[in-house]
């Protein structure tokens, strides 16, 4: 039988409860969003929305009339996400990535219910997505080491993982850079806690932390649980 928790119930202690890499990638996402302004605060929200309904970010072109308020172009406002490193843009200027989604294949693809499949940047940020939404979701992913299948399917508030005794490691090399560089391809599910600890053995330039299902729930629901609340 597999693993399930509440949403609302992302409290109770986790059985080896995490700190360094996964509390930080937790409070960057929400602390970087909390500190927009208004202009690029929305025009990341309908970014948002865009992936989650087509699958795909919305072009800049369309972006116009929620960035017409704030008297800023979108290319700015586009601009200002990228600095807050919310957001990364192609070479023509289009939008390739907005945590948690992104435009090209990663390990971790979240089918929404009543949306799109959509891949995620990393582990966490496939974990965020259903709370972000307020929807059923099924996440697909495998484990780095193994290659072994792993589920968590989202129905009613509840996640059920399976294999029962899958973890993720919440990594990030030591170099300075975006999130994107320096974490979303350290952070991953794994099918056990002795994969991830096997697997970090093999990679001393990666510090982090092994995180069971509900620490990696809530880590989802603190990254990304309120960015689409009504008055964020």
């Amino acid at each position: 039988m597999t693993a399930s928790t509440r949403w609302a119930a992302m409290t109770e202690p986790d059985p080896a409860p995490a700190a360094g890499a996964a509390d930080s990638r937790a409070s960057g996402v929400a602390a970087r969003f909390a500190s927009l302004p208004v202009g690029p605060r929305e025009v990341y929200q309908a970014v948002l929305r865009g992936f989650a309904a087509a699958g795909k970010p919305p072009e800049p072109s369309e972006l116009e009339a929620v960035a017409r308020p704030s008297g800023l172009a979108v290319g700015q406002l586009l601009s200002e996400l990228v600095a807050a490193d919310l957001l990364g843009l192609d070479d023509a200027g289009r939008i390739r990535m907005a945590y948690p989604f992104s435009t090209r294949p990663t390990p971790h693809k979240v089918a929404i219910a009543g949306g799109a499949s959509v891949y995620s940047m990393c582990a966490v940020d496939a974990l965020g997505i259903p709370p972000m939404l307020g929807t059923d979701a099924v996440i697909t992913s495998a484990d780095p080491l193994t290659g072994a299948p792993v589920k968590v399917t989202f129905s009613g508030g509840l996640a059920s993982w399976d294999p029962p005794g899958a973890v993720l490691y919440v990594g990030r090399t030591g170099s300075d850079g975006t999130t994107e560089q320096v974490s979303c391809g350290y952070l991953n599910f794994f099918a056990s806690a002795a994969s991830a600890g096997q697997w970090a053995s093999q990679h001393l330039e990666v510090t982090g932390d092994i995180v069971h299902q509900v620490r990696a729930e809530t880590l989802g629901v603190e990254s990304f649980g309120s960015l689409l609340d009504r008055g964020t």
